[in-house]
């Protein structure tokens, strides 16, 4: 299959490009893939919503900027920031444009939230699913645009680079090129090579490397683990943004209801055991410290007590306003016993966000020719050391918009819309020679298990230079066993996630242990302080 645009993942990021490139090049082919159905991606459960400057009688542009570089904690790129907070805007009205609901005051203002981190109210919402509702317009605008094909239920493989030519790629080789990629349709069960002119990743996060996360069973890095096995750059791995409040269940573990910040930002007070209101103790903000600090502060919390959760006191909340913002927070809490009017929400924090990622430029571009990437999966430099609340939506909107403006640049500029097609029939097929079929899918289910073990104990909130060095450990050993079993197996699903979330952690692991000091997400104990000289780490 041929396709001038191809895209990885049908989240915020992946539909935004699509939708743009087929608007503005109705006679060329754009194809979406994603692993499960459509609209099962990170923006599906993003609850809190989309921050931007909206009304510019309280707030600005640089107070947007300045929260977000104090969030970042001195790691953020200035000029990717400026870029996001003043473009945003018009990525806000265009997606309100194409049909997504935000809640609005009866004025007919937007409804404007607060959340941790930031100096005034800019988040956009609609209830409390808000990511839903601009998945659901995407998906609904793409319907209409018949020069789009979105296949469901294919898992990517691999990036197709010189390398399946026959070429050795190190990753100082200079202008490796991206051809397409291999992927197995699950419909059919066979090993398809898909080639296009311009790819873009837009295959989210990797929170399923942890035992707990809000993310769904499909965010295991897939995107990073093809560009890192594909000689390209990825970079500051080390921060991972754990959501301080998901839902504590008792012996529930994988994915976890996420409590979204905003209910924080209404006004919810995380209480102890005890009852003490103790983020006091840790900042001057209290409850609406930036992630980092609140998650470490329950973190301590709760190891000090010995417990496995803290609590969110919303007693005091109306009801009616409540259940009017947070319909789905306050069924779930109902469903498991929980009235949140008469009890306090027991939460915990959660893998929640990868701020690195593949390394891109300012308009999306990866270090691969002709392969770009957004959203999750992306480091684009606004981040930095810790994501502020909010601001992920509008990143991947805003880079999407810039990575389709520089590929239709690059296409326009080629004589052919398929730049690698002299290439077409030297690309080999998939080899599966000599494999077979798994003997034991316990082989493989133990090894996330053990996996999502080690770097929940070893490489979680909290880290060590010890802890570090033992997760390194036996990461080499899970990656020779799953090595092995790749070389003489089928492949599916289940083993290729398990050797992208081994890759993954492997790249989590080694940046923390490059990065000596204490900052943002990375708080290891053995370097308390912070040190001007580290900056981005690249592998």
């Amino acid at each position: 299959m041929q396709t001038d645009f191809l895209v990885i993942g049908s989240g915020i990021a992946g539909l935004t490009y699509a939708l743009k490139i087929a608007q503005d090049r109705p006679d060329k082919t754009v194809t979406i893939l994603t692993k499960t159905q459509s609209d099962e991606t990170n923006t599906k459960y993003a609850q809190g919503g989309i921050a931007g400057v909206m009304d510019f009688d309280k707030d600005s542009f640089n107070k947007h900027i300045e929260d977000t570089l104090i969030a970042g904690d001195g790691l953020c790129d200035k000029h990717i920031v400026e870029i996001v907070v003043k473009e945003g805007v018009d990525r806000i009205k265009e997606i309100i444009d194409w049909g997504a609901r935000f809640d609005k005051e009866p004025t007919g203002d937007f409804k404007l939230g607060k959340e941790g981190g930031h100096s005034e109210s800019r988040i956009l919402h609609h209830k409390d699913v808000t990511g839903k509702e601009m998945e659901r317009a995407l998906l609904e605008t793409i319907k209409m645009k018949p020069n789009i094909q979105l296949i469901s239920h294919c898992f990517v493989l691999d990036i197709i680079t010189q390398h399946h030519l026959g070429y050795l790629i190190t990753k100082s080789t200079p202008d490796i090129e991206c051809y397409g990629v291999y992927v197995l349709n699950l419909a059919s069960n066979k090993i398809e090579k898909i080639l296009s002119g311009i790819t873009l990743l837009a295959t989210g996060g990797n929170g399923q490397v942890y035992r707990t996360t809000t993310n769904p069973s499909i965010a295991t890095g897939d995107g990073v683990a093809m560009v890192y096995r594909a000689k390209g750059r990825i970079e500051n791995m080390e921060f991972i943004q754990f959501h301080p409040t998901a839902l504590y269940e008792p012996g529930v573990r994988g994915q976890s209801f996420l409590i979204t910040e905003a209910v924080r930002g209404d006004g919810g007070i995380l209480r102890s055991d005890s009852g003490e209101a103790f983020m006091e103790r840790y900042d001057k903000r209290k409850d609406l410290a930036p992630r980092d600090i609140v998650a470490r502060a329950i973190d301590n919390e709760m190891k000090v007590a010995g417990t496995e959760n803290v609590f969110l006191d919303c007693r005091h909340f109306s009801k009616e306003k409540f259940i009017e913002h947070f319909p789905n927070i306050y069924e779930k809490c109902l469903s498991i016993g929980v009235d949140i009017t008469r009890q306090m929400i027991p939460v915990a924090p959660a893998a929640h966000y990868s701020c690195g990622g593949i390394k891109t430029d300012e308009w999306g571009r990866t270090s691969i020719k002709n392969l770009f990437a957004a959203g999750e999966c992306a480091s684009t430099g606004l981040h930095g050391a810790n994501r502020l609340a909010s601001n992920s939506l509008l990143e991947a909107m805003v880079f999407a918009h810039r990575a389709y403006e520089k590929s239709v640049e690059l296409i326009d500029a080629s004589e052919a819309s398929f730049s690698g097609g002299g290439l077409v029939g030297a690309i080999p097929d998939w080899k599966a020679d000599g494999t077979n079929v798994p003997k034991e899918m316990i082989l493989i289910t133990q090894s996330v298990k053990e996996l999502k073990l080690l770097m929940s104990d070893y490489v979680g909130i909290v880290r060590n230079n010890e802890r570090l060095h033992r997760a390194m450990k036996r990461l080499d050993l899970l990656y020779a066993e799953t090595e092995a079993l790749y070389q003489k197996t089928i492949v599916s699903p289940q083993l290729c996630e398990l050797r992208n979330m081994i890759t993954v952690a492997y790249l989590i692991v080694k940046c923390a242990e490059f990065r000596q000091e204490s900052r943002g997400l990375h708080f290891n104990t053995d370097y308390p302080n912070k040190s001007s000289m580290v900056q981005n780490i690249v592998l």
